[in-house]
């Protein structure tokens, strides 16, 4: 029988870190680059469809926990790998939907195991930043929506147009439009079905 192929990309602005995380992939027999970009909105374009995503925080465009979401919102396996180590970084970027985080201080071995963890269905954080978790609040987001943005965001996990939604709130349309506008960038979810997704997840329930 073959070796079981895992296929990634790799999301990383700077070039030569880029490079060095291709090379330890492309070393490993099991692992299969099925491309690389800069930015997630680059990401999009590959129309790849990985099993994981290997994904630094700080990039042009959509950044942070809201490119984590966004990744992972389309039922692709997100791991971080960033120079950001703070305890806000890593709660978030798990908050937001990442399997498993890594600092770029990773050598080829952890970064290899990682993502064939993260690819199995488990989590996979450094022991360094493991403490992190364990001292987050479970109830905390990586980010804030204010209450009129969880009506909006309600209502469009109700199935609700733009034109429905600016009726039931007595706004105009051009005001759900900033709205979701606002969402969106906070949170990284970018088309309707991941709107909704995400409002599964917070657990916003419609009030009509």
């Amino acid at each position: 029988m073959g070796v079981a192929m895992i296929s990634l990309v790799i999301v990383d602005d700077h070039p030569v870190y880029r490079q060095g995380l291709a090379m330890a992939v492309e070393a490993a027999d099991d692992l299969e680059l099925l491309g690389e970009a800069s930015s997630i909105e680059m990401y999009d374009t590959l129309n790849a469809n990985p099993d994981v995503v290997l994904l630094d925080l700080h990039l042009p465009g959509i950044e942070g926990a809201a490119g984590v979401t966004h990744v992972s919102s389309q039922g692709t396996r997100v791991l971080v790998v960033s120079a950001a180590a703070t305890p806000a970084d890593v709660v978030a970027a798990i908050g937001a939907g990442a399997a498993g985080y890594l600092t770029k201080a990773a050598d080829a071995a952890e970064i290899t195991r990682a993502i064939r963890t993260v690819a199995s269905g488990s989590t996979y954080v450094s022991p360094t930043l493991a403490s992190y978790l364990l001292r987050a609040d479970p109830t905390e987001t990586p980010f804030r929506l204010t209450a009129r943005e969880r009506e909006v965001l309600a209502l469009v996990a109700n199935g609700e147009t733009d034109q429905d939604i600016a009726e039931l709130l007595t706004i105009a349309i051009t005001t759900v439009h900033s709205h979701l506008d606002r969402i969106r960038d906070k949170t990284g979810a970018r088309r309707r079905a991941e709107l909704t997704n995400l409002a599964h997840r917070l657990g916003i329930a419609p009030q009509w």
